[in-house]
Order: structure tokens, then sequence, then C-alpha cells
């Protein structure tokens, strides 16, 4: 019998190109739960498909309509927060791939540390806003966890290998977005739909205007700190257009590792499942010869604010980075919804981590109480520049 996933997220971007990835592999992975949010239709056919042991959907108002979905099968069903939590601990749960977008997978996935799982991370926000917390936590559960964000995956495969040497700092780089040569003034006037073409990647709404925005990348260099165990100072961003180099390490003695590879999210989330072994794929394969020339410029933080306001929290530390996570997420899903320009997402931001209470030691529930705070805060700052308008 394969390792048994339980899968966070499961109809999301990461998670059907995840299932996607799973189900070539069939005598090496097994899923066991599938866990979404609100997608009924999508997390039924799965269910079908996969043939899991349970599923939960986070929304119990969709619960009796699932189980209805599901009576002619043996799957178990289940519905809510707590539910999540209890799948993942489960002992027939070998890996948990954690892709459940925003604060919302934060709980389920320190859950599956606790629990000493290995843990497929592609829920950033977790280490965004307790970074500290889960780290001590990993250290006291065994638990392992395995970075599936490209950059993040690059940095880790660099580092193999390399246990003991010196590491001076890393460079992750972005693509930029659809925004990149854009002016102030252009980006004023830059609408939701625009957003959402991202030019390499395939990635869900939330991800897709964190990268055009450039909070995506600020976002990956907290969780590059915890992840690595790095200083502010040691982790750098540069744009790079064309996504193929995913991210480097530059060492003490002047050497310099990068991963390059198409850009493509199953490539990383095969990696993620089956370090340190690497599999034979059927992936699409790089080729140099083919490739546009590779550019690297640095990032404009006085044109896409939030790479800087990033810094900042991580800089500042404690609840910090929370604050900004969840004023990032309402000003993300205003911007969605047209009620806000997309130049005004920072100042939503900068707005929130101005006014929250600061605390350098919070524990996980005053980070939770920090998050309702800082929602209100921002929803407040939203319906003001909507009377403005």
């Amino acid at each position: 019998m394969g390792e048994r996933i339980a899968l966070l997220g499961s109809t999301g971007s990461i998670g059907t190109q995840a299932l996607d990835i799973i189900s070539k592999y069939p005598e090496r992975f097994v899923v066991e739960v599938l866990v979404a949010g609100n997608n009924l239709d999508l997390l039924t056919k799965q269910a079908l498909l996969f043939q899991p042991d349970s599923v939960v959907i986070a929304n119990p108002e969709h619960y009796l309509e699932l189980k209805e979905n599901l009576h002619n099968t043996n799957i178990k069903v289940y519905a809510g927060n707590d539910a999540i939590d209890q799948v993942v601990t489960s002992a027939s749960v070998d890996v948990v791939i954690a892709s459940i977008v925003g604060y919302s997978g934060v709980r389920p996935t320190i859950s599956a540390i606790k629990a000493g799982k290995k843990v497929a991370l592609a829920n950033k926000e977790s280490l965004v806003v307790a970074g500290e917390i889960i780290g001590r936590l990993v250290r006291e559960s065994g638990s392992l966890i395995i970075p599936v964000d490209s950059e993040h995956s690059a940095i880790f495969q660099c580092l193999v290998g390399e246990s003991g040497n010196p590491v001076e700092k890393i460079t992750l780089t972005a693509s930029g977005g659809p925004f990149l040569n854009f002016t102030e003034e252009m980006l004023k006037k830059v609408k939701p739909c625009d957003a959402l073409k991202h030019p390499n990647w395939n990635m869900g709404c939330k991800v897709t205007i964190d990268s055009a925005s450039l909070m995506n990348k600020g976002l990956e260099v907290i969780e590059a700190k915890w992840l690595f165990d790095l200083t502010p100072e040691q982790i750098s961003v540069v744009i790079h257009p064309q996504s193929i180099i995913h991210s480097f390490v530059h060492f003490a003695d002047g050497s310099v590792k990068a991963q390059l590879g198409v850009p493509d999210m199953r490539v990383p989330i095969l990696y993620s499942l089956t370090y340190p072994d690497r599999l034979q794929s059927d992936l699409p394969r790089l080729k140099l010869n083919d490739c546009k020339p590779l550019t690297f410029i640095d990032p404009d933080v006085k044109k896409f604010r939030n790479l800087s306001l990033a810094y900042e929290a991580l800089s500042k530390g404690g609840n910090m980075p929370c604050i900004l996570n969840a004023a990032n997420e309402i000003a993300v899903n205003a911007f969605l919804d047209s009620k806000i320009e997309f130049t005004q997402m920072p100042d939503i931001v900068e707005y929130t981590m101005e006014k929250s209470f600061y605390s350098a030691t919070p524990d996980l529930n005053f980070l939770e109480l920090t998050d309702t705070e800082a929602r209100n805060t921002a929803l407040s700052f939203v319906n003001k520049l909507q009377k403005e308008k």
C-alpha cells in the first residue's frame, strides 16, 4: 500500500494539480482524505473518482447534500473546521498536503504538524502568521515540512547535500506579474479580470492577485525566513519574467546554485511527495535552446509597495506578519469585488499595520484575536475608501 494522503484544499489550483500527479502513481500514493471549502460539485466528482476513506466540506451548509451525493459509497462524510483538524491527525494519514489558501489553512496545518505528519506545505500563510510557533512545534513533534511553492522548493532542492555549509543569502525569483511594465497611472485603471491573467503560472484567484501586486513574493520572503532559518537581510528578490529559474542559493565560498524548470506547479508538488526520491514523470521538459533570453531586474518597491510592507512586517516580527496577511486578504477580496482600485490594496495593508495592536511575543490565541482585529480594521478602511469614491 502506498503513502496515504490527506489533501486539504482539493478543489483549488494546487489541489487539482496534486490529484493529477497522484493519479499517475497509484502504486505509490493513496488518497485517504479530501477536504474542500465550498466547491460541492467538484469535491463530489473527486470523491467518486478517488474513493477516499473520508471527505470533509468546511462549510457545514453543504453537508447534507454532499452526504446524499455519496450515499451509494462507503466514503465517510464530515463537515466543519473541527472535522478537518481531526482527519489530519488520524493514524491512517501519512502525508498532509496543506493547500487551503489563506488564513483558514493555518489551523489544520498546525494540527498536522502537532501530530508529527509529513506536511507538503503550499499554505504559505501558516509560516507567515505563526512561523516561530510552527518551528517549535516541528522540533517537538518530529514533523517534516517539505515546501510546495516553486521558489521554496527550489531553495530546498539547492540545499540538499549542503548540510553544514554556510549560506550567505538566498534570492527568490518573481515573474513580476502582468503589470510589470505598467506606470502608476496605468495601475490605477487595472480591473480584476486584467489582474487574473498571469503570464506564466496557473494559480487560484487570490494567489494570482497577490502575484500581480508582489504581495505573494512578500509572503514568500517571510515564509523563507522560517523555512530556512535566515535573517531578513539574507533574503533578496529579483524579477525574472520568464519564470525559468525558480530561485538561487548563494554560499559562503561565492558559489551560487539555482533550480530551473518549466513553470508548472506539478513539478514541485511531485518532489514534495517523493523527497528524497525523484520519480520518472511525463511532465514537460525544459529546453533551454527554445527559451527566450533570461532577464533579471530589481523589483520596483515604490510602484509595488506590498513587497516593502512585507519586509517591514518581517523585521518587526511578533504579530505584525499576521496583521499584514489579514489586511491583505481583505484588500484582495475588496479588489476582486471591484470595491477598491488595484493601487489601494497596499494603502489598506499599511493603514492596518499602523492601527493594529502590536505584540512582540504572541501565542496562537493572541494571533487569532490579531487576525480578527486586523480584518475589522481593514474592512473599515475599505468602507471609508468606498464612501470617498
